[in-house]
């Protein structure tokens, strides 16, 4: 169980004066059960990459494989592939459509086949990840808050339990409360269910948080993987190609830098505290 790119590259306007490299020679599994972040600075090749894994944009070379089914191939079954796969876009809002709440969640639901009692059943799972009250089933998608129809928008793609739930910025332009919410939400629901989850990330705090490996693009090429840890700890090498790094590895960097001996792979409040009291007790005369 796994989503495998094997020297995966893909060309815009090929054999023309315009050509330009999305990404180039891509090689990367993603194992099942894990929480993976895609991070990379503006035109990287991030929402490329995701869409590629997704099965929605065709590389120019290579083969992407997800749980052994080839995807770009004539025979693939695409009904299979729409049932393992849930893509999230940027302001998924944008991706309602329906009449009413109740009929937004449940059309992908209906799609797969599903029977009413299963349609019932994924449909609470997702009006409680949604943090969405039953009085609102029948209201319309676009009378509801800006907050809650992110909510819904992204419920109505986890209602149906993919596999692989892929999210391109899925908090992009939301609060700090109303992105918490979503995240939080997010790895709850990801540790009860075991499902893998993709997310492309502009936010080094929410990756910090989250994830448990990093994927880094530059210029579409794969530039690091790793364990969260392992990654920041490479925090000069992040800065060098326009990222950031969560704000107490920044902090652990400078330290560093001013002669403290302490860790710079620190992701963690708690773990910055940790290592600062341990240095200022050595410290002690």
């Amino acid at each position: 169980m796994s989503i495998i790119l094997k020297n995966v590259g893909l060309i815009y306007s090929p054999g023309t004066p315009f050509a330009s490299f999305a990404l180039q020679e891509i090689n990367l599994e993603i194992g099942s059960g894990k929480l993976v972040a895609i991070i990379g600075h503006t035109g990287s090749g991030k929402s490329t990459l995701v869409q590629v894994m997704a099965g929605l944009e065709q590389p120019s070379s290579g083969e992407v494989m997800l749980d052994g089914i080839v995807l770009y191939k004539k025979n693939t079954d695409r009904k299979q592939l729409r049932r393992k796969v849930g893509m999230v876009f940027q302001y998924p809002e944008h991706q309602l459509f329906e009449e009413t709440v109740e009929k937004e969640l449940a059309f992908g639901l209906q799609k797969q086949g599903r029977s009413e009692v299963e349609i019932r059943t994924q449909m609470e799972k997702a009006m409680q990840f949604a943090q969405l009250s039953e009085e609102l089933l029948s209201r319309s998608p676009f009378e509801l808050s800006g907050g809650q129809m992110r909510r819904l928008a992204i419920a109505s793609v986890i209602a149906m339990e993919p596999d692989y739930l892929i999210m391109d910025e899925p908090t992009a332009g939301l609060d700090p409360v109303g992105r918490d919410e979503i995240l939080t939400g997010l790895a709850n629901w990801q540790r009860q269910t075991k499902k893998t989850v993709i997310l492309v990330s502009h936010s080094m705090e929410d990756v910090a948080k989250l994830a448990e490996e990093i994927l880094v693009l530059s210029n579409g090429r794969l530039m690091m993987t790793g364990d969260t840890r392992s990654i920041f700890a490479r925090g000069e090498e992040l800065q060098q190609v326009g990222l950031d790094v969560p704000q107490v590895t920044a902090l652990m960097m400078e330290l560093k830098r001013k002669g403290w001996d302490v860790p710079t792979d620190v992701i963690s409040v708690q773990q910055a505290y940790d290592s600062i009291a341990e240095q200022l007790r050595r410290r002690r005369p």
